[in-house]
């Protein structure tokens, strides 16, 4: 773990961690955590119950790694979801 992220980066984090369509490479890119490191946040910064709740959700789906998705999926997020604040990644 990286003991240099904020409060904020650490919400940020879980927050693209639920999101489908933002694979851990995008995380790994703007945070340097591995996938591992990510289920390890998610393990310490959750309730238990939330935790198995997210790892039955994202364990094997398509869109939350890279090598698995698509050549159609070009994007880290949903274009239905709105403008996100203090994304790290400049807006395209």
């Amino acid at each position: 773990m990286h003991p240099q992220l904020t409060a904020a980066d650490i919400d940020r984090i879980i927050e693209m961690a639920w999101e489908d369509r933002t694979p851990f490479e995008a995380i790994a890119f703007q945070f340097g955590l591995s996938e591992s490191d990510v289920i390890l946040l998610m393990r310490t910064h959750s309730k238990a119950s939330s935790f198995r709740m997210w790892r039955k959700r994202m364990k094997g789906r398509q869109t939350k790694h890279q090598m698995l998705r698509t050549t159609s999926v070009t994007r880290f997020k949903c274009h239905r979801q709105k403008a996100i604040s203090n994304n790290k990644i400049s807006k395209r």
